[in-house]
């Protein structure tokens, strides 16, 4: 299985549709069975084309730029979040090739105001391979230290409301810092005991996924791991790469992607 997950930062990016353009090209050349993409925007006032997406959702348009370079199989799931700067609702979306049985989408976050921009939802789904159910979710999460919004709490939300989906992996911006230890990431993975694929793969580079400031993280002059791939099991997982960071793919986001190939 070739996992794949991406803060799209989308509609605020310069040269958009190239960029999007870019993602579609790596999708079809790594043909990922599981694609977890957060913001992923749509503006407030186009038109509804299915259930509550829009002409311009991010995911769709993605979708559509797939279809153009001979790329068809690919389902999408979305779900709004909240509001991102009065204009987009911002949500995430899972991307896939393969059956779904079931798709999944609850708030983590104590806020369910979607105008509030800390509220939190998860998007995910459980697909069928080779006679097997397994599920993914799209997670973007709050700060650690956020008293409104902490971490914590949704983390809490998070692995009670996807417990009874083993196996599933939890993929995305978790806002947490791999390097910062009694924190979110040491929450997930050593109290909770998350797997994370990035220190069980046989292959690897630095996994670096943000360098220096950026939205949410303003005074920010590290190098993160905050984007992360979790499996509720210890699964062989082959590889594990920064994608679109300028050395993998050129950078579409401010966030870097993280693929992984594991066997399920």
């Amino acid at each position: 299985m070739k996992l794949l997950t991406l803060n799209c930062h989308s509609w605020h990016e310069e040269n958009q549709m190239e960029k999007i353009r870019n993602i579609a090209l790596a999708i079809k050349e790594q043909a990922y069975d599981v694609i977890a993409l957060q913001e992923v925007n749509q503006s407030q006032d186009a038109e509804k084309v299915k259930g509550n997406i829009k002409v311009n959702n991010y995911g769709l348009v993605l979708q559509h730029e797939l279809e153009n370079i001979g790329v068809s199989n690919y389902e999408l799931v979305w779900d709004f979040s909240h509001m991102c700067r009065s204009t987009f609702e911002e949500g995430l979306a899972i991307l896939t090739k393969h059956p779904i049985k079931d798709t999944h989408s609850f708030f983590v976050s104590k806020s369910k105001d979607t105008n509030f921009w800390k509220t939190r939802k998860i998007v995910g789904v459980t697909i069928e391979v080779d006679g097997h159910e397994s599920s993914y979710y799209s997670c973007h999460l709050g700060w650690w230290s956020d008293e409104e919004e902490p971490a914590k709490y949704q983390m809490d939300q998070l692995l009670q409301e996807v417990k009874g989906t083993k196996p599933f992996f939890l993929m995305g911006d978790f806002n947490n810092s791999a390097h910062i230890k009694e924190e979110g990431y040491s929450y997930l993975t050593v109290e909770n005991v998350m797997h994370d694929t990035y220190l069980l793969a046989q292959e690897k580079d630095n996994g670096i996924t943000v360098r220096g400031k950026i939205a949410g993280w303003h005074d920010n002059k590290q190098d993160l791991r905050i984007d992360l791939i979790l499996a509720s099991n210890p699964v062989d997982v082959a590889s594990s790469h920064v994608i679109f960071n300028g050395d993998n793919r050129e950078v579409v986001s401010d966030h870097f992607g993280v693929e992984v190939t594991v066997k399920v």
